[in-house]
């Protein structure tokens, strides 16, 4: 696409997948950041698939450890 006919949309998303590509460390922290603010939804695009993976996954494994010790 050229860039003179980009949406201004079009042009944040490409900058922000050029962010994720040399900084994906602060990528994660930027996702826990906007959720602080109340946006779900920027914390799961934010953190990407794996990132979301390893939280699913820590939340269920913490749930699982709590349920254990609570009995």
């Amino acid at each position: 696409m050229n860039e003179e006919k980009e949406t201004p949309e079009r042009k944040r998303e490409r900058l922000k997948h050029e962010e994720v590509k040399r900084n994906p460390a602060g990528n994660m922290n930027d996702a826990f950041n906007r959720n602080e603010a109340g946006n779900l939804s920027g914390l799961a695009g934010s953190l990407g698939w794996k990132g979301l993976g390893i939280l699913i996954t820590v939340l269920i494994i913490g749930f699982i450890v709590v349920s254990l010790f609570l009995k």
